[in-house]
């Protein structure tokens, strides 16, 4: 395997595996632990593996079409010499030249295809090469822009000019630019082809896709990460390379980009493209009859968007190179990058473009006989369920409903039956929604008590029949919302009215949309009520600003099939606090068409354990055979001695250590984790990270250390942090922490690192590199189970136990609970090794961690370490000998 270094012996083990999975085209769960070059591996073993493909590819083709010439050449020969055969049937009581005709039929149109695809690989390629060497078409291109631009501005100057003096038309004009929140004509069951957009008609569009890779992963800066490792791979020059992303990572139209929220901008963006394509049809058809004028998207230009398409084929680019490239362009990078997916070998996109459908059919990805590669994979399920899971409020349910009957009052008129009939149904859907919780839509919910609070789960159809509305298809108007963007519509038309601080004119029309200014100010006022700090300001600012959009999602989620998820109905307070849950139990419906379509499919993280989900909840379930799974596990690079975890079960004092939900908030058990704390932070140097199982068990045991003194104590060796609740805090803490250990490693003194008091699950515990010194010992306090009277996971305790075999003795939903609680485990003492070179020390702090069907789903090469220490002190012996060893080697 070409390698930019010598590979260690795990990372050639690795590339083997992965080429044999690929060859074979089976599902592979691959893990490699953090700090052993997994990313590069599967560079490497993977392009290797398709470079070898497209090699015998282009063979079997050239015998094909070289015995084709011969054949060819040998009927030449012999047409005049062979006389004809005497007919003769086959098995099948066709006659001999029938068969024979439709099998040379068939060869001729295989043969003709292959020629097909040979000229146009040709010509990809040679128009590929001279972009590379040819710098002239670059500047001629970008000259040409520059000209486009000076001729536009020329036109708009003109504009200007012969309007001055035409004030009534200009204001005429303004008020005509309302014709945007019209919704246009709407036929209701005609599935209307797509327009694509394109200007002219190429070669190109035809282009047929090429054997690729499709590698997941789960956040922007992991996808970056990896093409940058792409870049420095012996592959980095070859390989024709495409990031994808959603419009808010890639849009360059600033106007666009201001909107935020991602649903706001996917609809202007999409209703922009669409006024192109009806100001092109107005031009050609209407004549002299004057239209308004409609905003369309300067990028969205099907020459520069090939240009860039080239662009982006020629040299690997990251997300943030795109970017740039469709700035100096003038060309969309979210339209530019998907021309691109046809010819690319390696094509980089996040989890939610490859694993929801509509998105992938969207983005114009086609999964049959390809290879997917899901990097980070180890939340993999609970993704794939939050992707196809949706929740609406109460107060989202009522707003929506004041403004979708505000807007048909105001334009009843100019709206056709069809749009009409399809907002009632949609007024009466949300009348009814609201009804399941308790409430009236007509009232504010913010002053709405519930009678009768709790949380009820429902089954789909069970869910649809009490709320009476299982007369009403839901397919089509799920339809209706994504053809006719009401959604969009309805958003222009609150931001033209909805704001109270918005000036409306008193004629009769206008004077209906007080209501709906009212109505909205009444739902801001009772909000601010609640007293409840926001969490996520976009999203907040998403829902107050078009909460169809969210129901929207509400509405598709309830077009699964009734077995695969429940709709939970949470009354709390007032109607609206109270919300609709659509919950998805299944995830291997919506895997099982990605695990059909493609040739092989790669799990892939740094700790998978325990894979047992991987196999039955999402493997099994989408229909894998078990003889077509794979698995690879290998252990870390680092020396033994660079790693020691401990089993701690008893504390300095003897008392057991055992952090149920009963024992966990007695005195003397939070006593015990601060005297071990104390302990440790006298002995490790640099960094030490503790993690908690919840915010409000480490908040709780922090405040009881306060008040015992026993913070102020540890505060003599260590500068103690805690992590923020809010993401955008994180960054911040983390610097004043590394630069807290990096001045006490240089000064010396008293003061020896810090403390980071972390949570499981929180933004620390994934993601997060805790290197070198800033993680020289991890603790785990007690296991973090996960809420088991959550309604959520009852239900899908419920589900599997009812759908899944049992293992080993212990039913599906023991065994569910088990393993996400060492996942998160696995995921959190992770962070402490990097890289080779790299030691730490680990400490699980409960005895339940020793017996075996917990031992067991610790990851292979932390497992193989790991001591078993009954007492404190046997414990601390080992760790004061790690201490030793460092300072020699120091």
């Amino acid at each position: 395997f070409p390698f930019p270094y010598t590979p260690y012996r795990i990372q050639e083990r690795f590339m083997e595996a992965l080429y044999d999975a690929l060859e074979r085209g089976r599902v592979g769960i691959f893990e490699s632990p953090t700090g052993t070059g997994k990313s590069l591996s599967l560079i490497c073993g993977a392009l290797s593996w398709l470079r070898d493909f497209e090699e015998k590819k282009k063979q079997e083709e050239a015998k094909l079409l070289a015995l084709d010439d011969s054949k060819q050449e040998e009927k030449k020969e012999t047409a005049s010499t062979v006389p004809r055969c005497s007919e003769s049937k086959d098995g099948a009581g066709e006659p001999d030249w029938v068969t024979a005709f439709v099998q040379k039929k068939e060869e001729r149109d295989m043969v003709d295809r292959l020629k097909e695809e040979q000229i146009r690989r040709k010509k990809r390629e040679d128009r590929l090469e001279q972009i590379r060497h040819n710098v002239q078409l670059k500047y001629a291109a970008k000259r040409k822009r520059s000209e486009e631009d000076e001729t536009k501005r020329l036109l708009r100057l003109s504009k200007e000019v012969l309007s001055e003096g035409a004030g009534v038309d200009v204001v005429e004009q303004l008020d005509h630019n309302e014709e945007e929140l019209i919704l246009a004509d709407y036929e209701s069951d005609e599935e209307k082809k797509v327009v694509s957009g394109l200007e002219e008609d190429d070669d190109d569009l035809e282009e047929e896709h090429v054997t690729k890779i499709y590698y997941c992963s789960r956040t922007h800066s992991q996808l970056s990460q990896f093409v940058r490792e792409v870049q420095k791979s012996p592959f980095g020059k070859d390989t024709r390379l495409v990031s994808l992303g959603s419009r808010q990572n890639l849009c360059v139209n600033e106007e666009v980009r201001r909107l935020g929220a991602l649903q706001l901008i996917n609809d202007r963006c999409t209703e922009m493209q669409k006024n192109k394509h009806e100001k092109k049809s107005n031009e050609e058809n209407e004549g002299k009859k004057r239209r308004v004028s409609r905003a369309v998207c300067p990028f969205y230009s099907y020459e520069q968007m090939q240009f860039l398409r080239d662009e982006v084929l020629v040299e690997v680019k990251d997300i943030e190179q795109l970017v740039a490239l469709g700035r100096e362009t003038k060309a969309c990078p979210y339209y530019g990058s998907r021309y691109a997916i046809p010819a690319a070998q390696l094509v980089v996109l996040p989890y939610q473009m490859l694993l929801h459908e509509p998105t992938r059919s969207a983005a114009g990805i086609k999964l049959k006989d390809q290879i997917v590669i899901i990097d980070e994979a180890h939340n993999l399920i609970d993704t794939i369920t939050c992707i196809h899971s949706a929740e609406v409020s109460g107060s989202q349910l009522c707003c929506a409903h004041s403004q979708l009957l505000q807007y048909m009052e105001r334009y009843r008129k100019r709206l056709k039956a069809k749009n009409l009939m399809y907002i009632k149904q949609i007024l009466y859907l949300l009348e009814r929604f609201v009804a399941m919780l308790g409430g009236n839509v007509n009232q504010n919910p913010s002053c709405q008590a519930v009678s009768q609070t709790g949380t009820v789960l429902k089954s789909i159809n069970d869910f649809l029949f009490q709320s009476q509305i299982d007369n009403i298809n839901l397919f089509k108007v799920q339809r209706y919302c994504e053809k006719s963007l009401i959604s969009r519509k309805l958003f222009g038309f609150v931001e033209r009215y909805g704001g109270p601080a918005t000036a409306v004119k008193t004629n009769k029309e206008n004077q209906k949309l007080a209501g709906l200014q009212n109505f909205l100010l009444t739902l801001q006022q009772g909000s601010d009520k609640e007293g409840d700090p926001p969490v996520e300001t976009e999203n907040d600012q998403l829902r107050a600003a078009s909460p169809l959009m969210q129901i929207e999602g509400f509405l598709s989620a309830l077009t699964n099939a009734n077995q695969d998820g429940r709709v939970i109905l949470n009354r709390q307070g007032t109607v609206g606090q109270s919300s609709l849950k659509f919950l998805l139990l299944n995830p291997a419906v919506h895997f099982a068409k990605v695990v059909e379509e493609c040739r092989a499919v790669i799990i892939a993280g740094g700790t998978m354990q325990p894979v047992a989900d991987f196999r039955e909840q999402l493997l099994s379930c989408a229909g894998v055979d078990p003889s077509h799974i794979v698995e690879f596990s290998c252990g870390h690079v680092i020396p033994p001695e660079n790693i020691l975890p401990i089993i701690l079960c008893s504390g300095p004092s003897n008392q057991q250590l055992e952090f149920t939900y009963q024992t966990r908030d007695l005195p003397q058990m939070m006593d015990e984790t601060g005297r071990i704390l104390c302990n440790l932070c006298n002995v490790v140097p640099g960094g030490v990270v503790c993690f908690f199982p919840s915010y409000e068990y480490e908040k709780q045991v922090y405040t009881h250390w306060e008040k015992t003194g026993l913070l102020t104590r540890l505060a003599t060796k260590k500068k103690i942090f805690q992590e923020p609740k809010k993401a955008n805090q994180v960054e911040q803490v983390l610097v004043e922490y590394a630069k807290c250990i990096k001045r006490c490693s240089q000064a010396g003194g008293q003061l020896t690192g810090a403390l980071l008091l972390s949570v499981v699950g929180g933004k620390m515990s994934e993601g997060i590199n805790f290197s070198d010194d800033l993680g020289r010992c991890v603790i785990m306090v007690g296991m973090p189970y996960p809420n088991i009277k959550s309604p959520e996971l009852q239900e899908k305790m419920t589900w599997l136990d009812k759908t899944m075999p049992r293992a080993a003795g212990q039913a599906p939903s023991k065994v569910l609970i088990e393993n996400l609680c060492m996942k998160a485990v696995n995921q959190s003492i992770g962070r402490a090794i990097r890289h080779q070179k790299d030691f730490a020390s680990i400490l699980l702090l409960d005895h339940r961690y020793a017996r075996p069907a917990i031992f067991n789903k610790l990851p292979q090469w932390i497992r193989e370490r790991t001591q078993v220490k009954p007492a404190f002190g046997a414990a601390f012996a080992e760790l004061r000998k790690v201490r030793t060893c460092t300072l020699c080697t120091d």
